[in-house]
């Protein structure tokens, strides 16, 4: 569930468009911080197909603080103009209660996992979605070298957990999403293993979020800068969706929005009765 909007989510998987509203983005260098490129490029992601906008005020990595009151300046201005121009259900990436439902949003994408204590009860008294992310020690602050014994089952362990702490605080279950959290306390080859694990994640029982798009892993992997890296994350969508992955949280909205909807008809496709399982 979206706020009001229920979606069938089987086959298919939603293409969630990244809108940031800081002046420091990893990927776009603050190309929409201006409130007027933001609602332009938000129109570019609705035209392009997007089910979802997911609008940020502070970036996940270490930079100089931000606050409350400046994150709330950056995220309600964005988020009213683009409730006000389109039909479409608007995500806020945040991990502070006071900004997640202030107006408008209809999910709340906290990186944090739950740190702030009041983000639930909040979240159940609006009637809005929550994302539960892994991250071993918390947003914006570095974690270069993480250790785990083994990282999937960390990661499973943390997102049960939080999926019981929604639920205990009144969410139902059609309004909590899981995300492994790719990159944040991560190497590149703990993040390539959580992919490939997308389906033992997926089985939890939550939409599975992939927040692939220009990661760091990528890059890492094929030694390539951020502006080199959309077939990369084309390729991860296809993996995300054809294990489980059902929310893709992407830069290019339509490029992503073709594999998943090839992915989806992939899905969907039932083989003939009698013909056997091995095709050429």
């Amino acid at each position: 569930m979206l706020g009001d909007r229920r979606f069938d989510l089987t086959h298919r998987a939603l293409v969630m468009g990244i809108l940031n509203r800081t002046p420091d983005s990893f990927y776009d260098r603050g190309a929409t911080f201006a409130l007027d490129d933001l609602v332009r490029r938000a129109g570019t992601l609705v035209e392009d197909g997007a089910d979802l906008l997911d609008i940020g005020g502070v970036k996940a990595g270490p930079g100089p603080a931000v606050e409350e009151p400046e994150e709330l300046d950056r995220v309600i201005p964005a988020i009213e103009a683009v409730v006000a121009r389109f039909d479409i259900p608007v995500s806020v990436d945040t991990w502070r209660a006071s900004v997640a439902y202030a107006v408008g949003a209809v999910v709340g994408n906290d990186i944090s996992g739950f740190a702030d204590p009041e983000y639930l009860s909040v979240a159940a008294a609006a009637g809005a979605t929550v994302v539960a992310t892994h991250i071993r020690l918390g947003p914006r602050i570095p974690d270069p070298e993480p250790v785990y014994d083994d990282v999937v089952e960390a990661v499973r362990t943390f997102l049960l957990d939080r999926v019981a702490r929604a639920r205990a605080a009144g969410l139902p279950t059609d309004r909590i999403v899981v995300d492994a959290g790719l990159d944040l306390g991560k190497t590149a080859d703990q993040s390539l293993t959580l992919l490939r694990a997308s389906d033992r994640l997926a089985a939890l029982g939550c939409p599975l979020l992939l927040s692939a798009s220009n990661k760091t892993f990528l890059g890492v992997v094929l030694d390539l800068a951020i502006g080199e890296r959309r077939e990369a994350s084309l390729a991860a969508t296809a993996l995300g969706a054809a294990l489980g992955c059902r929310i893709m949280r992407v830069h290019d909205v339509a490029a992503h929005r073709q594999v998943c909807a090839v992915m989806g008809a992939i899905s969907a496709a039932r083989r003939p009765v009698g013909v056997p399982g091995v095709d050429r």
